[in-house]
Parts: structure tokens; C-alpha cells; sequence
């Protein structure tokens, strides 16, 4: 089973793509997603190729809500399976799982603070400040704040993040969209859950921030970009490999490996 993680580790903003070739070798690009009649998101056309040749199940797991995740057109069949929500929901041919969705409400019950005090905190620490342009709660679930990246101070996001941890929470700053999410809510339990209803065996993950940590720990092998909060901290591990590439390059890469450790597991 290959589960990996969408923005920013396979499939690319435009400005998100740090493209540095000359114009005229510049891969192509297949676009992904539109959003208002515009292009979106975007992966190298070889990567796409990579992913079409993946043996094996592959399960996109992500922390976009439903509705986000159903702009996102890859390459080949739709997957059978997909995580959104961040471990929310678990899709089962596009449709969330209910029991899935009943065993995520008994865990945040009984292992954080109440999505109220998250937002009614932020509501009082975000009164009036200037790098804020909009806030939503995700599926019900968590928080997300889009900011100019520029103007926020890393000492308010050092001060959440604390305050955020000691009820239970976890804060993940991704380009310019900040996340507040419950720590039981996590892309690994619904990964297990997926596991152990499949009977996959070998597993291989892909992320590149805070919030896909415990995804790459849960897996046999892992992939983490250049980029990306986890790289900006060094972070790694034994069975991941940390990836020199940046942007799309990296997606790239991170599916040409997928492909070739897939393949040589299915011939073992």
C-alpha cells in the first residue's frame, strides 16, 4: 500500500512548484485541480506516469477537507480508499465510513480540549491583528488561519502552539495556512484502520510537514521533500529518506522511488 500526503509533497501550487530549469527545459506540468474555473494544483507529467505505474493500492491521505478533496483529479482510476480531514474520514469509494467517523468523535471526547476553547482562544488572540486574512473550522474538526506569512510573528505562533499543546493540540504552519488540530486526530489511526480492514503489508508513506510525522513513522518505508516544515527542522528517520529535492522535483522523485519499491516488493 502507498499512502502519501497531497499539497506540497505530490501535487503543487504554482507557487509552490520552485521550478529552476531554463524555460525551455522545464517539465511539463499536468494540472490536478481547478478551483473557480482557474488551474490550481499541479504535478510534473512524469511524476504522473510514476503514479499511473504504482502496483498495489494507493490511498491519498490528507488534511483537505471532503469538499477539497474531491477538486483533486490524479492521474489513473480513482482511488478506492483516501483519508481527508487529517484522519476525519475515512473514504470508502468516495463515501465516509460512519463507524470511522463514530470512533474519531470518541477519541477527541476523551483526549483534548473541546473545539470551542480552541476557537474561542483564538477568537480573543486574533482580535484586530493585521496578518490574518480569513479563518474556517475544517469538517467540524479543527482550525485553519490564512496569513501573510511576512507579517506573522513567530513569537505569537510560538505562544499558541504552547497553549494550543498543553490542552492536547497540535499547531502546523504550512506556507501561509496555519493549523490548530487535535492530537488524536491523526492520518496514521485512519492508516492502521485502513491497514487492518485491507490486510496490506508493506507500507510506504510520503509528507512534508508537522501534521504527516506520525504517517511517516507509521510506515515501512517513508519519503519526506527538501522542503516543508519537516525539513526546515532536520527532522527524519531511520526508514525515511530525506530528499534534497524541492517542489515539484521532489514529488517527482518521491514517486519514482514509490514505484520501483512497490514493484520490487510485489516481485519478492
Amino acid at each position: 500500500m502507498v499512502a502519501s500526503d497531497l499539497d506540497r509533497t505530490l501535487i503543487y501550487s504554482a507557487a509552490a512548484l520552485e521550478l529552476t530549469l531554463p524555460d525551455a527545459e522545464a517539465p511539463r506540468l499536468l494540472c490536478v485541480e481547478v478551483y473557480q474555473g482557474k488551474p490550481l494544483s499541479f504535478m510534473t507529467e512524469a511524476a504522473a506516469a510514476h503514479l499511473e505505474a504504482l502496483p498495489g493500492a494507493f490511498v491519498p491521505v490528507t488534511t483537505r477537507t471532503r469538499a477539497q478533496y474531491a477538486r483533486v483529479h490524479l492521474p489513473g482510476p480513482p482511488p478506492r480508499h483516501a483519508i481527508c480531514a487529517n484522519g476525519g474520514h475515512l473514504l470508502v469509494d468516495g463515501v465516509s465510513d460512519p463507524g470511522w467517523q463514530a470512533t474519531v468523535r470518541d477519541a477527541l471526547d476523551a483526549g483534548c480540549a473541546p473545539l470551542a476553547e480552541i476557537r474561542a482562544h483564538l477568537a480573543r488572540i486574533t482580535a484586530d491583528v493585521p496578518w490574518l486574512r480569513k479563518q474556517r473550522t475544517a469538517e467540524g474538526l479543527f482550525e485553519v488561519l490564512v496569513v501573510e506569512r511576512a507579517e506573522l510573528p513567530e513569537a505569537w505562533v510560538k505562544d499558541f502552539a504552547g497553549w494550543a499543546d498543553a490542552r492536547g493540540w497540535t499547531v502546523s504552519l504550512q506556507g501561509r495556512k496555519l493549523y490548530a488540530v487535535p492530537r488524536p486526530l491523526t492520518k496514521s489511526a485512519a492508516l492502521a484502520e485502513l491497514v487492518r480492514r485491507t490486510g496490506a503489508g508493506t507500507v510506504l508513506t510520503a509528507g512534508d510537514s508537522l501534521l504527516d510525522t506520525d504517517l511517516l513513522l507509521a510506515g515501512d518505508r517513508g519519503w519526506r521533500p527538501g522542503h516543508g516544515e519537516l525539513a526546515d527542522q532536520g527532522w527524519t528517520a531511520p526508514h525515511v529518506t530525506a530528499l534534497a529535492e524541492r517542489g515539484a522535483a521532489a514529488g517527482e522523485r518521491i514517486l519514482r522511488d514509490m514505484a520501483a519499491a512497490a514493484l520490487a516488493g510485489s516481485q519478492a
